[in-house]
């Protein structure tokens, strides 16, 4: 949802400018926001005085000198997102001292914050706490007990849902344009909102084709998901066999989910990890190994799992161990006609999301965009909210409200100006108290709510769209 509140109105203070930080102060300075940083990193400011139009300040986020020096009584959010729990922490209750209204911290330690906890929210003056790792692994849990498809994401309060699969090589509809497809499969509304191909991310227009190998975002209004999954060739199964290569905070929090429900295999390559893991995990077999290995997945079952997850602490050899998973089992179910193997890889540059999802990752997931996009809804509020970011790709699902007099309602989608085309697409809109999905000649009107699928650059292009 958008309101009359600008973002040049709220002063926001972010500590660290490492992966989550950087991230964030880049996201909020595209949208206008005025972000001030504390990092005590020579290098990292250098990286970030050449990218960011922002004010940074190299110095100890723990010194009332440099909170003294940021404006810390004019500031309206701080965002804490060092790598040392403790002073995110307590970064919360120096802001609360100095009458910052929003305080959030990145805390990897589940010990704290909770409502069970010796310290909890309230005690540490955090309005949001960020576990990272805990969001890659709930995440990663949802997308496994969906049973269907490569992604499926619920927008509108489930009434329309996003669903991503890859084109196969045999696929009814490679090789042909959007427009094409869309006149002959007339039965049912649907929008393909998204395309990855290689390193690059698309938001296609009419003439765009599909080409083998593209993983595809599609959207439909729910009740409409069966038959969208039948056209595109996604069948439905439970997922009931994961192996896990890595046992790390995800690694392990992600076993600890799925151990009572499913079986769990889980290979990790330091032997005294592997040894304390098989005493922790009692509902996980524990196997250790190198999960880069051939010969090792093979002889732990690889071929007999439904999904496989690199969870890994190395980019590469999550995205190369993806690789490697996904061409054996492909191997080995050409002969298992119907068997469906997915591959989830976590993948913790952002360079390397949509390569991964290309290369032979069903799904790329990164910590920081998960954490990052849970902060950059909660600043939000009022304002904008990203309902999901849709792994692997460079774009966002956005929920909006058309202003009155905005230029989104002065024309027709197929006439909206051309300067947004391959930046912004108006998926689904709610008319008549149901979702629909918006087709050409849809006409939004004022205060109509839409869901908007845009390149993850382009926010701000969405706000001045639906805005007065």
């Amino acid at each position: 949802m958008i309101g009359n509140k600008p973002a040049e109105s709220t002063n926001i203070l972010i500590l660290g400018l490492g992966g989550v930080g950087f991230y964030l102060a880049k996201r909020l300075v595209h949208e206008g926001y005025a972000i001030t940083a504390i990092e005590s990193d020579s290098g990292s400011i250098r990286h970030a005085d050449g990218s960011l139009d922002a004010r940074l300040i190299q110095g100890n986020a723990m010194s009332i000198e440099c909170w003294r020096e940021a404006g810390a009584g004019n500031i309206d959010c701080l965002i804490a997102v060092t790598n040392n729990d403790a002073v995110n922490m307590m970064a919360c209750l120096i802001a609360d001292r100095f009458g910052i209204s929003r305080k959030i911290a990145r805390v990897r330690s589940l010990e704290f914050g909770g409502e069970d906890s010796i310290l909890n929210a309230n005690d540490l003056k955090i309005d949001l706490i960020i576990h990272p790792e805990e969001l890659a692994a709930q995440e990663i849990f949802r997308l496994i007990k969906l049973r269907a498809g490569n992604d499926i994401i619920d927008v509108a309060e489930g009434q329309i849902q996003v669903m991503a699969t890859r084109i196969p090589e045999k696929s009814p509809l490679a090789y042909r344009k959007l427009k094409d497809i869309s006149k002959e499969y007339r039965e049912f509304p649907f929008r393909v909102v998204a395309i990855a191909r290689g390193i690059t991310t698309l938001i296609p227009g009419g003439e765009h084709e599909l080409l083998p190998q593209d993983q595809v975002f599609f959207m439909a209004n729910n009740e409409n998901l069966p038959r969208l999954m039948g056209m595109t060739g996604v069948e439905q199964q439970d997922r009931h066999r994961v192996m896990i290569i890595g046992g790390g905070l995800v690694g392990r929090r992600l076993a600890e989910l799925l151990g009572k429900t499913v079986e769990v295999r889980l290979v990790e390559k330091d032997e005294r990890s592997a040894q304390e893991l098989s005493f922790a995990l009692t509902h996980t077999e524990v196997l250790h190994g190198d999960g880069s290995d051939s010969n090792v997945l093979v002889s732990a079952g690889l071929l007999e799992m439904d999904t496989f997850i690199t969870a890994t602490g190395e980019n590469e050899t999550n995205i190369m161990s993806c690789v490697l998973a996904k061409h054996l089992m492909n191997t080995h179910n050409g002969h298992s006609p119907g068997k469906q193997s997915k591959c989830i890889a976590l993948v913790n540059k952002e360079d390397y999301l949509v390569l991964a999802a290309t290369m032979g990752s069903d799904i790329a997931m990164n910590k920081k965009i998960l954490a990052g996009n849970e902060i950059l809804k909660f600043i939000r509020r009022g304002e904008l909210l990203s309902v999901a970011h849709l792994h692997g790709f460079d774009a966002e699902v956005v929920e909006i409200v058309a202003a009155p007099n905005s230029p989104i309602t002065s024309k027709p989608l197929s006439k909206m100006d051309p300067s947004y085309y391959g930046k912004i697409m108006i998926g689904g809109i709610y008319r008549d108290g149901a979702w629909q999905v918006a087709v050409g000649d849809t006409h939004i009107q004022s205060d109509e709510q839409v869901i908007v699928v845009c390149m993850s650059p382009h926010l701000k292009d969405v706000q001045k769209l639906f805005l007065a």
